[in-house]
This record gives C-alpha cells, structure tokens and sequence, in this order.
C-alpha cells in the first residue's frame, strides 16, 4: 500500500492566495475571472469554497494546482491533485486501472501499480468491481474510483471541484459521509468547491464566501462541530443559514 504523503506539520499553511487577479482575454471580450481573490488552508484542514455560477471557483482550483498563473497576487501551495467535475475515468480500462493510472504516471509499472491499487478498493467498498469497465459502475462508484485515483497521485493538497454535483441526492449523502469518513483516517489538506452549502457546513472545517464574478472572498466561517454531523442539527443548520445570508439568499 503507498505510504501518506508528508503534510506540514499541523497549524502551518498548506494554500495560500493573496490577492490575485485571473483574466482570460480573447478577440471578443475580456474576463475577469478572479479580483482580490485571497484564501488560507492550513495542512490537514477541509476547506470549503462555495459561491454563484461562473464566480471563478474552478479557476481558484486550477490556480491551486499551477494548472494557471495568476494575473495579479501570489498562489503558494503544497503539490496538489485536481478531482474534476466530471469522473474522466476512461472507458477501455477496468476500476482497478483507473485508479492505478496515478501510480503509472507516478512511474509505477502497471503490474505493481494494480498491487499497490488493489488494498485500497477493497477499503473503498470496491473489490468485487475492481475488474468492472467505468460503464458498469454506479455514478457513486465511479466517483470513488475518480477520487481513489485523485489519492493515489501522492499529493499533500485535495482540489476537489464539485464532486458529488452529479449524483442523486440519497447517493450524494452517502458519499459525503463517506468521503469524511475516508479523510479521517487518509488525512489530507483539502479544497473542496460546492454549490452545496450544506454540503460545505457538513465536511469542512471553514467555508469560504465567493461574490459573483469577478470573484473574491466575501466571507469566511468557522466550522468548529464535532464529526459526524447531521444535517438536521440545530447548529448545522445556524451554519448553513449563515452561508446562505453570506450569498445573499434566504434559508
């Protein structure tokens, strides 16, 4: 089984972004994505950053992972993989080959890359379908191979873009619960971007705000509740009521 990778020591900072500006310019307009955008994530924390449509909350993903430059202002991060909206399992190979493509391009050769893979389906609740092609799969199982392969890239940082937006609401659920379940024990600095603002309250260990485009941070609240929480906890929901009021909705 691969060994964890270093995590700062607890309390130092793992993401930073202070102050940055992203554009994107063609011949017909210029965009500003981000303005003033600044963020903190310390090692081993889940951070969750939930804002409107089109607020630039997958660019700030990007950013983290030096998929992008800043314009303006300074990203400095510990290595970080990218978990993308869309699972992007592909098609021809079996579970256990897509998650073992992170330990491939890791230099891994793929016999040992499925060894090293295998213990870690069996505790995703996935042995029985490691030989099962993407299409065979439940979306729920296919996010779970999409994130096993996310955490077999070895990187100290999470960027997760929306992960579970795609599924069902009861399935949904059970993979959030799930994924705080499996961050327990695998501990990693984790952003996690949602549009789900209870979704953030029930994971994260500080929501983050985002305005509408241009983005910046607008807020920033502090989730202190003991794990697990439920939903329908008086306090989760305050939390919740607060993000919304934060976005400018009502609860």
């Amino acid at each position: 089984m691969p060994t964890q990778p270093n995590l700062a020591p607890s309390g130092t900072t793992a993401v930073a972004v202070e102050n940055v500006t992203r554009v994107f310019t063609s011949r017909r307009r210029r965009v500003v994505a981000l303005e003033g955008m600044s963020m903190r994530a310390r090692a081993g924390e889940i951070v969750a950053v939930v804002g409107p449509s089109g607020c630039g909350k997958s660019t700030l993903l990007e950013l983290v992972c030096g998929l992008q430059q800043p314009d303006a202002g300074r990203v400095e991060t510990a290595p970080a993989a990218l978990m993308a909206q869309r699972d992007l399992l592909l098609p021809w190979r079996s579970a256990i080959d897509n998650a073992a493509l992170a330990l491939q391009l890791r230099g891994v050769p793929l016999g040992e890359a499925r060894t090293q893979a295998a213990p870690w389906l069996e505790r995703f609740g996935l042995r029985e379908f490691e030989d099962a092609r993407p299409a065979q799969l439940s979306g729920g199982m296919r996010q779970r191979v999409s994130f096993l392969r996310t955490l077999l890239a070895g990187k100290p940082v999470l960027a997760l873009d929306e992960p579970f937006a795609a599924l069902d609401a009861l399935t949904r659920q059970e993979m959030q619960g799930w994924l705080a379940h499996v961050l327990e024990s695998e501990p990693r600095t984790v952003i996690l971007v949602t549009h789900d603002v209870e979704e953030a309250v029930v994971l994260a260990d500080h929501v983050l705000v985002m305005s509408k485009r241009p983005g910046c941070a607008v807020a920033e609240i502090e989730v202190t509740l003991p794990r697990p929480r439920r939903r329908t906890d008086p306090a989760v929901v305050e939390l919740r009521e607060q993000a919304l009021r934060a976005l400018g909705l009502e609860g």
